[in-house]
């Protein structure tokens, strides 16, 4: 598998390939996003493209990683320039272990009876009814969610904004799958990331039909994009660190082993809609979490440092907490007369 990250200095910005512990630079292209777009257009496969432009400097990936270099990590995908063609979103309730925290988070302390039923954990028995259909048949829709477009999306080490407005703030460990909408407007996935899906629980917990506005939210996605990865059972860990010391950690599981809708049902649900597929647009998709620290009665704080990591897709995407200050005045809108 090919492991591409985007890494900038300012002024500077390029795609490198991962051969650890070395990051060797492509020629002629200055993003994933350009280099998807050529090999959409040519039809030859992504990874051989990438392989054949890595004849460029070789740099010393451990430097970057520690930030001791002038290269830092970017986003492994983005459209340059235009932040507005990239759309953001997610689907929930899709992981074997996200009902249980979800249900657990909206009962709060009521008793875990059968009458105690949500929405949330209805919606999701429907997906394990339906959401792994037979090849060529439409299976259920799953949750969905929109989080932005390109200018909510944070790279490694970069900061998860808890906003003013907003009540909390929580990871959501999970993998995404970046696509890009080809000229005659097919979607076509061109890897994977580890991501940070990050929401306001609190504000959700209150109502589950406040979840629209609780994704409202930053995310990161990286350091890595994996080209062609497998997705049976991923296994990985997530934890927060506060002053140095773990406060809290899981293990997790993604991959379609350990969720009740198949990623082609996930991927047809997304897709349908013909506004999904306007050519030359990218889409970041998260496909769920297994285990959110909140659940576990956890609140990040400012300066917390949030860990995802699963195997087989690279180093860990590591970002850190930062509390805005609470928002006090309301937000004003100009009248044009």
């Amino acid at each position: 598998m090919i492991h591409l990250v985007q890494i900038g200095n300012g002024t500077e910005r390029r795609v490198a390939m991962v051969e650890e512990p070395h990051l060797l630079c492509l020629e002629e292209v200055f993003s994933v996003y350009e280099l998807a777009r050529r090999y959409a257009k040519f039809g030859s496969k992504m990874s051989e493209q990438a392989s054949a432009l890595a004849s460029g400097e070789l740099l010393d990936y451990d430097a970057i990683y520690a930030g001791r270099s002038e290269w830092r990590l970017l986003t492994p995908i983005d459209v340059p320039g235009q932040p507005s063609r990239m759309l953001v979103s997610g689907t929930g309730l899709t992981h074997l272990g996200s009902a249980r925290e979800r249900q657990a988070m909206h009962l709060g302390g009521q008793a875990k009876t059968v009458e105690a039923v949500t929405d949330s954990m209805r919606m999701f028995e429907w997906g394990v009814d339906g959401g792994r259909p037979v090849e060529g048949v439409i299976g259920i829709a799953p949750e969905w969610f929109y989080k932005g477009d390109g200018t909510v999306l944070r790279g490694p080490f970069e900061a998860l904004e808890i906003p003013g407005h907003a009540e909390d703030g929580g990871e959501e460990a999970e993998i995404a799958g970046i696509y890009v909408i080809d000229d005659e407007g097919n979607p076509c996935r061109i890897g994977m990331v580890q991501g940070n899906e990050f929401s306001d629980h609190k504000f959700e917990k209150r109502n589950y039909l406040n979840l629209a506005g609780s994704k409202l939210r930053t995310c990161s996605v990286g350091p890595e994009l994996v080209i062609g990865p497998e997705f049976g059972d991923v296994r990985g860990a997530v934890r927060i660190e506060r002053a140095g010391e773990t406060v809290w950690q899981r293990k997790i599981a993604s991959g379609e082993e350990n969720m009740c809708h198949s990623l082609a049902n996930m991927e047809h649900h997304h897709f349908k809609f013909a506004g999904h597929r306007q050519p030359g647009s990218v889409h970041v998709h998260f496909y769920g979490a297994d285990a959110l620290s909140c659940s576990d009665g956890v609140v990040l704080r400012d300066g917390d440092v949030a860990e995802v990591r699963f195997d087989g897709f690279g180093r860990a995407l590591r970002n850190v907490i930062r509390e805005e200050a609470t928002q006090v005045e309301p937000t004003r809108v100009r009248v044009f007369r």
